[in-house]
């Protein structure tokens, strides 16, 4: 019996969202149907050539109605922002839709209105939502869950997040988005902010599936100045300015730490405070009856890392496609779906 086929839209090209696109051009069970982009040298254009692959035959368009009209099974949506009313009006045609926006980890700590507006949405066109990604995600839920199988009593799950930017040839990037190589000062709040946004909902969901739900989250910055000089690919890290960067989000019950998430983000290592900062990757930790520690790291040369990184967000997408399309109608989450499955033959 010939396995089902999904028809699939693409929503957004930008590096996620083409390397999202070049997966369901490849993948052996679905059709890639639609591809929706904002930008107007977009328009018109041959998905294959958006993404590097040979022509498909599926013309790009910024016609919301155009995409509802497909009637997909699913639609990957990886915009910047996340636009209630196109999410809707998808859901209420019966598309299904994974996404990458952090927005759907945790239906209960979501705000009541939006969440009664998409679940009325799902409800009426039988269809599912799903945020997913690496991280949030894989490394904040999926990989979490088994790890924590193994237990019967849990104290706290810690996960630290490396990222080394010292390869990144992206001066506005390094220097003037994210805050390195400036005199140490005061932590941007706006960027603890978005990132305690999507890890306390994804942790949150954990949190809840274990029987510990937290009842409160912080999150707090802090950076540490680099000891000496370091060249790097964006330029010079100077003596004394930011050369690391921490964020912690910490989930607790009845005031004690239950899951904790770390990013560390750094363009040298070479720093004045003591964060055991390790190469790009994620290390894990849980601490209970049977504790663990998983250390992962990334086998990949600094000059192939644009290409690589994201795949670790859109892939895990593309491979929950099947899953959220014949799952029940609603706002579903890693904790209620079966394992992801990658699918690499017919």
């Amino acid at each position: 019996m010939e396995a089902k086929r999904y028809r699939v839209v693409q929503w957004a090209t930008g590096n996620i969202g083409t390397k999202s696109l070049r997966a369901v051009i490849e993948h052996p069970r679905f059709d890639l149907v639609g591809l929706y982009v904002s930008a107007p040298d977009k328009v018109g254009k041959d998905a294959g050539a958006l993404c590097g692959a040979a022509p498909t035959g599926i013309i790009a368009t910024s016609s919301l109605a155009d995409i509802v009209a497909l009637k997909a099974d699913c639609v990957l949506y990886m915009r910047q922002g996340t636009d209630p009313d196109e999410l809707c009006a998808l859901l209420e045609a019966g598309t299904n839709i994974v996404t990458t926006r952090g927005d759907f980890h945790h239906p209960r700590a979501m705000d009541p209105a939006l969440r009664e507006r998409v679940e009325a949405a799902c409800a009426r066109g039988n269809s599912s939502i799903y945020s997913t990604g690496s991280s949030p995600g894989f490394i904040t839920e999926a990989l979490a869950i088994p790890l924590l199988s193994l237990a019967r009593r849990h104290d706290c799950l810690t996960i630290d997040e490396y990222a080394d930017m010292s390869s990144r040839d992206s001066p506005d990037m390094i220097f003037k988005i994210m805050g390195f190589g400036v005199p140490m000062g005061e932590f941007d709040q706006g960027k603890v902010d978005y990132v305690k946004h999507d890890f306390a909902a994804s942790l949150g969901q954990l949190a809840d599936a274990i029987g510990l739900p937290c009842d409160s989250f912080d999150a707090t910055g802090e950076m540490a100045a680099a000891r000496n000089d370091h060249h790097i690919a964006a330029g010079l890290i100077a003596a004394g300015s930011v050369g690391a960067m921490r964020i912690t989000v910490t989930g607790r019950r009845a005031g004690k730490p239950v899951v904790r998430f770390r990013a560390n983000w750094y363009c040298t290592d070479d720093i004045a405070e003591d964060w055991g900062l390790r190469a790009s990757g994620w290390k894990v930790l849980t601490e209970g009856d049977t504790p663990l520690e998983v250390a992962i790291t990334f086998p990949v040369a600094p000059e192939d890392y644009a290409a690589f990184t994201p795949g670790l967000t859109g892939h895990r997408a593309v491979n929950a496609v099947i899953a959220v399309c014949e799952a029940p109608a609603g706002i579903r989450t890693t904790t209620d779906l079966p394992q992801i499955m990658a699918q690499f033959g017919g």
